[in-house]
């Protein structure tokens, strides 16, 4: 992932050095559950972790590389080395083990790492919606289907409907991170044959993760693909939210804005221009976290026991989706938080089409009231609002109010309280009640 996109604390998850450590701790609650169950020499782990830190705590990635270009794999390479730092108390280590253990175990922490992050991130962008939803609760706007006025709503109704939407995915990333923060520590095709069961309910422990309960030599992959969809769809519901600001900010429209800090520039030939840039980036970027979706799910099918063909998938997937979307969350949280919101400009779309958005209620009014069939109050309406459409008059409510077989029906007092923008909004406090009480 290029530092363009990516954030410090979650592209420190990924680091080198923090697998390596992670890889150490493995290992050394490992052999902790071998003394205790009288296999290894008792205080084997803690000569380990003293010879360790007398050579400088920390592991050296350029001589872990030297080896592996050697070895050609990358845990016994880790291993050399660490034997190297921690001198013949190193022979119990990786005891009865195999590589899967190590990497898929680590691998679990990692992602059950990035999750924290995420749910904060996630979070700060409820946190945000709310906040401008209640602020905007009543700030009347058009409603728009297939693009074209419909009815009126409120922009804080808008926005609590995202505030749903991002509910739902902290939920749903939270059953991902439990479902992949699983220790599998069961050797070689899973038996346990060389490893006591003990050892991955003692990792496990230490760790904070669940034993997983069958593996195959490694954790199944349905788990890892579950995740990396659940990033995908937080991915696609960002985008869905920056396509509405995009929509917004449209000069035609301009209902609300991307701030526009000082000094910044819009455009390289045209210095009038302010465009948004932020939600288009995180259109872009939630299409990059969508890409993980697809080799995810093909990862799942291995070749009976294990093969590694998903290994090469999730070393590039596994940082680039929890970076990108890290990265996205607080970008989107940045922008709702400073968002330049129009109230004025939404009077003024609300207003174009000179009262055409009660055209329903008109139609029901007919309908229940004054006991005109719906096909016929369906003409009667409609006929009436393609003269507003072709430009023949400024005025549903006057054409209204002129066309006899309306008038008949209702009197002017009662067309008028048709076009009250209060009925459209009488259910806005119980629907706020509903999502944030």
């Amino acid at each position: 992932m290029i530092p363009r996109y990516s954030r410090p604390e979650m592209t420190k998850i990924w680091s080198q050095e923090n697998k390596y450590q992670i890889w150490f701790d493995i290992e050394i609650f490992a052999l902790e559950a071998l003394e205790k169950l009288k296999i290894a020499p008792s205080g084997t782990a803690n000569r380990i972790r003293e010879n360790f830190a007398k050579s400088g705590g920390k592991f050296d990635v350029l001589r872990i590389d030297e080896i592996e270009s050697t070895t050609k794999h990358d845990v016994i390479a880790f291993l050399t080395h660490l034997a190297e730092l921690t001198g013949e108390n190193s022979r119990f280590i990786h005891l009865g083990m195999t590589s899967s253990d190590v990497l898929d175990t680590c691998l679990s922490a990692q992602l059950s790492q990035a999750s924290d992050i995420l749910i904060s991130d996630l979070e700060r962008v409820l946190a945000a919606l709310k906040k401008r939803a209640f602020e905007h609760k009543n700030t009347i706007c058009v409603g728009r289907s297939h693009g074209i006025h419909a009815e009126p709503v409120t922009f804080g109704l808008k926005l609590a409907r995202f505030y749903v939407e991002f509910q739902r995915n902290l939920n749903r990333l939270k059953i991902a991170k439990k479902e992949i923060a699983v220790c599998a520590i069961s050797g070689a095709v899973g038996t346990f044959a060389n490893v006591d069961p003990f050892v991955q309910k003692y990792v496990a422990e230490k760790m904070n993760l669940e034993e997983e309960s069958v593996s195959s030599q490694v954790i199944p992959r349905d788990r890892h693909a579950a995740f990396f969809a659940t990033l995908g769809v937080i991915a696609s519901s960002i985008e869905n939210l920056a396509v509405e600001i995009r929509h917004l900010q449209r000069t035609e429209v301009l209902e609300a804005e991307e701030f526009f800090s000082k000094g910044q520039k819009g455009s390289s030939a045209m210095p009038h221009k302010r465009n948004p840039v932020l939600s288009e980036n995180l259109t872009g970027l939630a299409r990059m976290v969508r890409s993980a979706i697809i080799p995810a799910l093909e990862n799942v099918a291995l070749w009976h026991e294990r093969d590694i063909s998903h290994s090469s998938v999730e070393r590039m997937i596994a940082p680039d989706a929890t970076i990108t979307l890290d990265f996205a969350l607080n970008r989107l949280a940045g922008l709702i938080e400073n968002l330049a919101i129009y109230p004025q400009n939404m009077q003024k779309n609300l207003d174009r089409l000179q009262g055409l958005v009660f055209s329903q209620r008109v139609l029901l009014t007919l309908i229940e009231e004054a006991g005109i069939s719906r096909e016929d109050a369906y003409e009667i309406v409609q006929s009436n609002a393609m003269k507003i459409w072709a430009g023949e008059s400024n005025s549903f409510l006057e054409l209204l109010k002129r066309d006899e077989k309306v008038s008949s029906k209702l009197s002017a007092k009662k067309l008028e309280e048709i076009f009250d923008l209060g009925y459209h909004t009488k259910n806005i406090d119980q629907i706020f009640k509903q999502i944030f009480e």
